[in-house]
């Protein structure tokens, strides 16, 4: 235990050294400013529009939003999700809560619905994608295999590795995304409801399940579920670093991959078959906020599934390989 410990040490340092983590903090400290700056002009624009008319605003939603609750038109599933619509926006109005006002909470978690599909992925593979290949490239894996260490043992230490800087990253980026935004637009927002639970198959909604939940609370599961599509993206990537000798080979490879995820979650909705490959269901948090999904039949359980099973494949392959493969060569 004590030499798997020290395994984990060696890694995490070694990446620590290579400054990777500090040019993604760098990256964020550029980014969130710029986003924030723009979030805070299209706020003004609003404030500008509606001036403190935003309560009649609010109150001409409910109306128009309740009035269509008595039409034919409208299917009983939509309906319901009207419903639920009302019963938020009338939450705000009672509350003296004015819904178009940013708050640090509210930009934090749209920069994370955002940022989930690509941006994050990419900040992963920054770290994962050549934990190996780098090695076999520059020969030190060589220096490392001659020790009296198991192989397995040397790769778990690289997962490991993965697992904390990928939490790094997302407990990192949430944070800077709230201490910036707050510095401009307050930061409250902590205990705003936002309604989750809605299924959505083809036309149809399923409001059966939908509730309200603070904020804070909706911040911390969609944080999860991040977490857990960017280390399905770790993972593929560190199997494609054991495969692939050469570090830019893989940092490519995994960086198209992504990027191909995000367009077939835009083009393929008539490809029923795309559901079943893992760059398409990263974007977890869309279900929590009741996003139609990308291809029908797709559903927070079975993006799940889909990820995890990849996951195991990817984990499989890579201790299969990196035990058996002859790297000294």
């Amino acid at each position: 235990m004590a030499n798997l410990l020290a395994l984990i040490q060696n890694e995490t340092l070694k990446v620590w050294k290579k400054k990777r983590f500090a040019v993604i903090v760098l990256i964020l400290l550029i980014l969130i400013p710029i986003f924030v700056y723009a979030q805070m002009k299209i706020a003004q624009n609003t404030t500008d529009k509606f001036n403190t008319d935003w309560r009649a605003e609010l109150q001409s939603r409910i109306t128009d939003n309740t009035n269509a609750l008595s039409s034919d038109r409208i299917p009983e599933e939509w309906k319901k999700w009207r419903k639920a619509l009302v019963q938020q926006l009338q939450y705000y109005l009672d509350h003296d809560i004015n819904p178009e006002s940013p708050n640090a909470v509210t930009f934090t978690r749209r920069f994370m619905d955002n940022a989930v599909s690509l941006f994050i992925p990419l900040l992963v593979l920054a770290i994962a994608s050549d934990l190996v290949s780098s090695e076999r490239s520059t020969g030190t894996i060589k220096m490392l295999l001659t020790r009296p260490v198991r192989r397995w043992r040397i790769l778990f230490s690289k997962l490991a590795t993965v697992t904390l800087y990928v939490s790094m990253i997302i407990v990192t980026t949430v944070l800077l995304c709230y201490l910036i935004s707050g510095l401009v637009f307050g930061y409250g927002g902590w205990g705003e409801p936002v309604f989750v639970g809605f299924q959505v198959q083809g036309a149809d909604v399923d409001t059966t399940n939908v509730h309200a939940i603070t904020q804070g609370l909706y911040l911390l599961m969609q944080s999860g579920l991040n977490w857990f599509s960017s280390m399905i993206v770790a993972i593929i990537a560190l199997m494609v670093s054991v495969l692939v000798r050469s570090t830019a080979a893989s940092f490519v490879t995994m960086m198209a991959t992504i990027i191909a995820g995000t367009i077939l979650a835009n083009m393929a909705s008539s490809w029923k078959s795309a559901k079943y490959l893992f760059n398409v269901n990263l974007e977890l948090s869309a279900y929590l906020r009741g996003t139609p999904p990308p291809i029908e039949g797709m559903t927070l359980g079975f993006s799940l599934a889909v990820l995890g099973i990849s996951g195991a494949i990817a984990l499989i392959v890579s201790f299969a390989v990196f035990t058996k493969q002859d790297i000294m060569n």
